[in-house]
């Protein structure tokens, strides 16, 4: 059964009538053969046979191939029509998820610090001082000869971070300070730390940093050497933590000589070493409240709320505002019109009606397309919620036009972001929002088994069936030219023989305007 809709059917019929009535006119062509053949010596057999065999088909292949081309037609604008849907699917997901409605924009009055806003923002102003940032802990060591072993024998440096250790083998060969920073760096449990060589006018230092910062990543190192008067022994060093900070005062105090200290540092015990950098957590105010934290990219502070400190932010005060990302949301409801605009478009060319034209929309009358388009404007024309809490697109600008587009007045939709936020969400809240029920609705049209997939199978299945009766067409146009190629063969060499035996006769007897060879030879 053929899938070709009313729009097609004018054209099919057409090129069936054509094609049949050149294959009439072909067999009145071959006819005059035959007469010919009557009164010459033979009839144009191929052309004849031909002209018959197409008589007999023309109008059934026409159909076919008519048919076929109104099927792979019809495909091409299921396809269209599928991407144009996909297109408004992409368009509204950032709109049906809330992800969009729920950006916010982050800016601060000063520098060396950056935020970022992400879902579960709230809109707001903070004073934002920070104190200190945090730092990881830099120890280096005395100078030694750059080809001096530090150990004479076989011996163990066992280092620790936060709780993590790892052990290494060093004897009278790996010893030196190169070879200690290599075997720190290769090391497979290494805790987190890297050591580099840096050479001076005293000797090589090792370098040692940890990967981590905060109060609590300092770095304890603990020798196994059996002769104590290796300089492997000058590496051991114990780091102990800073104390936690609750507010501002817990960054400063005094030592046991009076001096003044900041007792959130980490300190260290060991004679071979210098702390270059302590180990501390960084410290700040927002909106008053102290925070503080072992890492530099605050996440707990503010929720939903990155926070990203530097040392150029130490000593400052400045002004984080988190704002409503109104510009986010209007491209994104902006873009969202334009592309439903394009499928609408795409869906009127596939239906058009010109009453002067013989084409028409290649889906004019197709319940399909009909259906999606019907089920389309009524999502975006009639709102969400009922009675007197509807709210419809008009609220936010945006208008459904005659044409089935729709038209958006900007400043009324720059007016709602700004000042009426709580209507957009209703629009477009992701539980039966406008965007969620688009994008439900085309993934019903679209998906696999939906009612689009459903409609292209039906097609591909009508078109193997013409591919089927096509090939049993082939088969009878074959035998149709076999048999009437060996009629009309017989049929020409009979008319032959019979011309030559007319000939023969004549010559006999004669004919109307001579005597034949008897009528010569008498007496």
């Amino acid at each position: 059964m053929s899938t070709v809709t009313g729009s097609t059917t004018t054209a099919i019929a057409s090129a069936v009538a054509t094609t049949t009535a050149a294959a009439q006119a072909s067999v009145q062509a071959a006819a005059q053969s035959i007469i010919s053949g009557s009164t010459n010596s033979s009839m144009d057999t191929t052309a004849l046979v031909t002209a018959l065999v197409n008589s007999k088909t023309a109008g059934q292949a026409a159909t076919i191939a008519a048919n076929q081309t109104a099927d792979n037609t019809l495909i091409s604008a299921y396809g269209t029509l599928s991407a144009g849907l996909s297109a408004l699917q992409a368009a509204v997901l950032p709109l049906s998820d809330g992800d969009t409605l729920n950006t916010f924009s982050t800016t601060l009055s000063g520098t060396g610090v950056t935020a970022t806003a992400a879902a579960g923002a709230v809109a707001g102003s903070y004073s934002l001082n920070v104190a200190q940032v945090a730092t990881s802990q830099v120890l280096t060591s005395a100078g030694y000869g750059a080809s001096t072993n530090l150990a004479s024998g076989s011996a163990t440096m066992t280092l620790t971070v936060n709780g993590q250790t790892s052990t290494i083998s060093l004897n009278s060969s790996n010893s030196t300070i190169a070879g200690i920073a290599s075997a720190i760096n290769s090391a497979n449990d290494n805790p987190g730390v890297t050591a580099t060589v840096v050479t001076g006018a005293d000797g090589a230092h090792l370098v040692l940093q940890s990967k981590s910062t905060g109060g609590s990543s300092g770095i304890s190192i603990a020798i196994n050497d059996s002769n104590s008067s290796d300089d492997l022994n000058k590496l051991a060093v114990t780091t102990t933590a800073g104390g936690s900070i609750s507010s501002a005062s817990d960054l400063t105090g005094t030592d046991s000589s009076g001096n003044t200290i900041n007792p959130s540092q980490s300190t260290i015990s060991g004679s071979g070493w210098t702390q270059t950098q302590a180990a501390q957590d960084s410290y700040f105010t927002l909106g008053g409240v102290g925070v503080s934290s072992s890492t530099n990219s605050v996440k707990t502070a503010l929720s939903g709320v990155t926070l990203n400190l530097t040392a150029a932010a130490v000593g400052t005060t400045q002004t984080l505002t988190i704002a409503q990302d109104t510009s986010a949301e209007s491209t994104a409801i902006n873009n969202f019109v334009t592309v439903y605009n394009t499928l609408v478009t795409t869906m009127a060319s596939l239906t058009a009606y010109n009453a002067t034209s013989t084409s028409q929309g290649v889906l004019l009358g197709d319940s399909t397309l009909s259906m999606i388009q019907n089920q389309l404007a009524k999502i975006v024309g009639g709102g969400v919620g009922s009675g007197s809490s509807k709210t419809t697109l008009d609220a936010i600008g945006i208008s459904l036009q005659a044409d089935g587009t729709l038209s958006v007045d900007n400043t009324t939709l720059s007016n709602a972001l700004q000042n009426n936020q709580s209507v957009v969400a209703s629009l477009f809240n992701p539980t039966n929002g406008i965007a969620a029920q688009l994008d439900d609705n085309v993934t019903n049209y679209t998906s696999s088994g939906g009612i689009i997939q459903n409609r292209t199978d039906a097609i591909n299945a009508d078109l193997k069936s013409l591919t089927n009766q096509q090939t049993t067409l082939t088969a009878w146009q074959a035998q149709l030219t076999s048999m009437y190629t060996a009629q009309f063969t017989a049929l020409n060499t009979l008319m032959s023989t019979m011309n030559n035996n007319s000939q023969y006769l004549t010559q006999l007897f004669g004919g109307t305007n001579s005597a034949g060879a008897l009528a010569t030879n008498k007496g």
